[in-house]
């Protein structure tokens, strides 16, 4: 089965509210998605959400970027796993969202040759998972509205985020906590917001409070892998690196100075699913935990991403909430998302049958 060609699309997928993203408002999801086309007729689908602040792509990059290693590929087996990812990640440097939708489409075509779930083939560790719910930074007011909603819509992991404003940052954990029972797990998110010693000062005041937060996420700039050790060794609450790893380089020296206790995983970031692997395989091999996280993706990405993380024992937590933002969705089939409950069906890889409205990109 070898690559014969590969289409794009671009899929706009409307919100059911506005998402904050910096200073902008979000109000639709764009997406280029692909279809990967073998010499057998076969089709593999694959997705990259452009995330400008985050991976540096927009979406006329990563359509030139795939275009770019298009070429480089066609032909090539998709059994032949390793020459493929190393012909991939050799043939432009970063544009990892780019790579990701193309990983993504060999494996669901890979799966699908062998007629079998893409979370099965990756180590079929359980059929579904749970993801918590992303509380944007806003007002207070605001915060604990959307937090004490979602505990009624049954949600029991909430993620906030902060970064801002010190101050505002513990009022708003803070009134949260307070909010919601104690039952509920709440993660802090703090964009890369704080300074080394700052970070250590708010994380111990969430401690002094008894805010019993279950981690915070990067709570300093991505670069400062020394500043993300400092906060991690002088606080007892667990620290998450997340934009500090793209690929398995990042997550090495993450690991050799123990810099973090648990790494987040994004396809988007890592550029698909066999780093995804290479990242998962350092953590577990030197005791560290992972979650696995996203960008605005739509199903094909949170399949995608979800049959990776419901693969692996040592993916211990999930934040793979982007689907319940749609308003509807244009693909037909993949993972279903009830609630904060994501579940993986058996049908061969991502289970994706169609793309509602395909619009290719000629």
């Amino acid at each position: 089965m070898k690559i014969q060609d590969i289409k794009m699309g671009r899929i706009s997928t409307p919100l059911k509210h506005g998402y904050k993203v910096g200073k902008r408002i979000l109000t639709f999801s764009d997406e280029i998605v692909i279809k990967m086309i073998t010499d057998t007729g076969e089709v593999g689908y694959g997705s990259a959400a452009p995330t400008p602040l985050i991976t540096g792509e927009t979406d006329n990059s990563i359509i030139g970027a795939i275009n770019y290693i298009k070429p480089e590929i066609i032909g090539l087996d998709i059994e032949n796993i390793e020459e493929i990812m190393k012909v991939l990640h050799n043939s432009i440097h970063g544009n990892n969202s780019a790579k990701a939708a193309i990983d993504i489409a060999i494996y669901d075509l890979l799966c699908k040759k062998y007629g079998i779930p893409l979370y099965k083939f990756l180590g079929g560790y359980k059929t579904s998972l749970t993801t918590d719910l992303t509380i944007v930074n806003d007002t207070v007011e605001q915060m604990v509205g959307k937090s004490l909603k979602a505990v009624m819509d049954g949600y029991t992991c909430l993620k906030v985020k902060v970064g801002n404003h010190v101050d505002f940052d513990i009022e708003k954990v803070k009134a949260v906590r307070k909010a919601v029972r104690r039952g509920i797990k709440i993660r802090v998110d703090a964009n890369q917001g704080w300074r080394p010693k700052e970070a250590v000062s708010i994380i111990r005041k969430f401690e002094d409070l008894g805010l019993d937060i279950e981690f915070v996420e990067q709570p300093v700039n991505a670069w400062d892998i020394d500043g993300l050790k400092y906060v991690t060794d002088n606080v007892s609450t667990k620290i998450l690196a997340d934009e500090a790893v793209f690929g398995p380089s990042d997550a090495f020296k993450i690991i050799e100075k123990r810099a973090a206790d648990l790494i987040s995983i994004k396809l988007m970031k890592c550029g698909g699913i066999n780093n995804a692997i290479k990242i998962y395989n350092m953590a577990e091999n030197m005791g560290i935990r992972c979650m696995m996280g996203c960008m605005l993706e739509n199903r094909i990405g949170i399949t995608a991403a979800a049959s990776f993380a419901a693969s692996k024992s040592n993916l211990v937590k999930a934040d793979l909430d982007t689907m319940l933002y749609f308003d509807k969705c244009a693909i037909v089939g993949g993972a279903a998302v009830e609630g904060n409950t994501i579940t993986i069906n058996d049908s061969p890889g991502l289970g994706i049958s169609d793309i509602i409205g395909w619009n290719e990109i000629s």
